[in-house]
């Protein structure tokens, strides 16, 4: 049998590709297994759920949402793809704090990775999370929180799923919202000018900018009474863009005359909907990312001069930056931790070159003071780690306390963290 990610570009054939129902069904087949990767939607570009032993979704685990008093939090099957959780929580009278613009990762995929949204006052989904079930190498269960177990709370709020299987996730919600979407098209410098005030004024503001195009797409969403049925479902629709990247697929030396065309001055679009279905949207042309998260003071440096090496060079990027800001956390490893970030994705198209292309524009991000999503293309190395994120040896010491015989870790994570098997 073999697994491959959502973009083509990871496999693996594991010895067992299994979908428990029940926890004791998910126990037998942990403490079973030589190893164990979990996956959801495999939406990482990076090697995460790569594995030669067990390969485990949990999409079908029993159990539901369970709220507190309030409703301010609920435990979340760990296993729920955010689609499916978000539209349960919406009926519930409740939404998330803050979602990316994809909704088909699994829950504890988003969380253990670091995923994000964008919004200067906004953290992470890893930042929501107030608790942990999590069932260890020999199929027991632990829970644990900033109060009970809490160095196993504070490594598995960003683990990769190196401390445990997530069963549950005790999470952060709010009264539920609806959002209104405004994306309009500017030159570049003009959103540049305008950069901190539309930051300062908006709860999230974002925009994709084509290389070799004269005009960006800019996005914010803020909250705003509901106005009926929501009657326009995605926020961009990308089939003329597919066309296009099929055509400079074959004839790569287009892209730099077909870009400027795709985006046109004077777009004004405007839509609100219930928050659910405003943030996420169907990105059905696929492609391949990376995407660094640097100190907010250096982010447009960064932007700009990865823009000038693709243009100095002539090379055939198809997609488009995407600029997001995010708010600092104390999470052991997470790239804003200590550092309001500003994040720069670089993407292109599945079907043309990337692996080079990605090696050699990495070292600006670096130069920047970059730090890498944990799910994207990325090179780092045992020492970058150590480097880059002062509380690696914490995480590092409760992984070697919870799984010292490295029943959760694949080859790629145990280059990354330099683990060493050992008896349990």
């Amino acid at each position: 049998m073999q697994w491959k990610n959502w973009s083509g570009s990871v496999s693996a054939t594991p010895q067992q590709l299994a979908r428990p129902k029940t926890e004791a069904e998910l126990a037998g087949l942990v403490a079973q297994a030589r190893k164990v990767r979990v996956v959801g939607a495999g939406h990482s570009f990076m090697p995460l759920c790569e594995t030669d032993g067990a390969l485990l979704a949990l999409d079908r685990l029993e159990g539901g949402p369970s709220f507190n008093a309030d409703k301010s939090r609920v435990w979340a099957p760990a296993g729920w793809s955010l689609a499916k959780l978000t539209a349960a929580l919406w009926e519930e009278g409740v939404s998330l704090i803050n979602q990316g613009d994809v909704n088909p990762q699994a829950l504890a995929g988003a969380i253990g990775t670091g995923t994000h949204g964008t919004g200067a006052e906004l953290g992470s989904l890893s930042t929501a999370a107030r608790g942990f079930r999590l069932m260890m190498p020999d199929g027991s269960v632990v829970t644990c929180s900033a109060s009970e177990r809490p160095e196993l709370f504070q490594a598995a709020r960003l683990s990769l799923g190196l401390v445990g299987v997530a069963t549950q996730i005790e999470i952060d919600v709010l009264p539920a919202y609806h959002l209104e979407e405004k994306i309009e098209t500017y030159p570049l410098e003009d959103v540049e000018a305008r950069w901190d005030d539309l930051a300062a004024k908006n709860r999230h503001v974002e925009f994709f900018v084509f290389p070799y195009g004269k005009y960006v797409v800019l996005k914010t969403l803020n909250p705003a009474p509901a106005e009926g049925p929501l009657k326009q479902m995605n926020d961009i629709d990308d089939r003329a863009f597919r066309i296009v990247c099929d055509i400079c697929s074959v004839a790569p030396w287009l892209t730099r005359r077909l870009q400027p065309v795709i985006v046109g001055a004077g777009v004004r679009q405007r839509r609100v909907g219930p928050a659910y279905r405003i943030f996420p949207s169907d990105r059905s042309v696929r492609f391949e990312e990376m995407e660094y998260e640097l100190p907010r003071a250096n982010g447009w440096a960064a932007l700009k001069e990865a823009i000038a090496w693709i243009q100095k060079r002539k090379l055939p990027v198809t997609f488009p930056f995407e600029f997001r800001l995010t708010a600092a956390d104390d999470i052991w490893l997470s790239p804003f931790n200590a550092t309001p970030g500003a994040s720069i994705s670089m993407h292109q198209y599945a079907k043309m070159p990337w692996r080079d292309l990605f090696a050699q524009a990495e070292p600006i991000f670096r130069a920047h003071g970059g730090r890498p999503h944990w799910a994207k293309r990325h090179t780092l190395t045992a020492r970058d780690v150590d480097t880059l994120y002062p509380d690696a040896a914490k995480f590092k010491a409760v992984r070697d306390s919870v799984d010292p015989g490295a029943k959760f870790a694949n080859a790629h994570l145990m280059d990354v963290f330099a683990i060493e098997e050992r008896p349990a």
